[in-house]
């Protein structure tokens, strides 16, 4: 069968696109699809592939699907010479310090957990990720004002989809492992680069405080 037949084949005689491939693509407009959590979707996704990546192009965008890890996600894809500049339909988000300290430090973690161990997911608690973010943070005697801070720089990472809240686990958090995809070598390197610089200054602010 030829590619422009089997094109056509996923199409019904009315035109519209079969319910799997419109719901998939809903499913990315939202937020990433995971072989683990949708499943159905990600059936969807791996027969209308090519149909999928066909269509978010229209939009400026591009399919990204890791089959190894489980995830596929939608990026803004840059344009060509001729084409023009359009707008952003997926938005850039922000960060605040902490909290790419915290997708560092859990970055790190998961390359460390990759090193050293068979399993596919990695779970930190709660209290684990306090104590990780903790030391990049200023000293204060107000131990729950520290603590409510970093709750806030959890939030944020499991609504961006890095983290997952576990069910059965009180306070435990898989790290999702599309954070792969989002935190590479080079980011990491640079953002180590500018935590030893921050430590230093934390260090240095620590030192006029005790002088005084």
């Amino acid at each position: 069968m030829s590619d422009t037949a089997a094109s056509t084949s996923s199409v019904s005689p009315t035109g519209t696109a079969p319910a799997g491939l419109s719901s998939v693509a809903i499913h990315l407009m939202k937020g990433p699809v995971y072989r683990d959590t949708h499943e159905q979707a990600w059936e969807h996704l791996l027969h209308f592939r090519r149909e999928v990546a066909d269509y978010v192009s229209v939009l400026g965008l591009g399919l990204v699907v890791d089959e190894s890890e489980g995830y596929a996600y939608l990026r803004s894809r840059p344009a060509a010479d001729e084409e023009p500049d359009l707008p952003r339909l997926v938005a850039r988000r922000p960060l605040s310090f902490h909290t790419s300290v915290l997708l560092a430090l859990l970055r790190k973690r998961m390359v460390e957990f990759d090193a050293s161990s068979s399993e596919s997911r990695l779970v930190v608690t709660r209290e684990q990720l306090v104590d990780m973010v903790r030391l990049y943070l200023p000293d204060s005697p107000n131990e729950a004002r520290i603590v409510e801070t970093i709750d806030g720089h959890i939030r944020r990472v499991v609504e961006m989809g890095f983290l997952r809240p576990l069910r059965n686990q009180e306070q435990a958090f898989e790290v999702r492992r599309i954070l792969k995809a989002f935190v590479d070598g080079q980011w990491l390197s640079d953002f180590d680069r500018r935590l030893d610089e921050y430590l230093v200054i934390l260090a240095g602010a620590d030192n006029e405080g005790d002088g005084e």
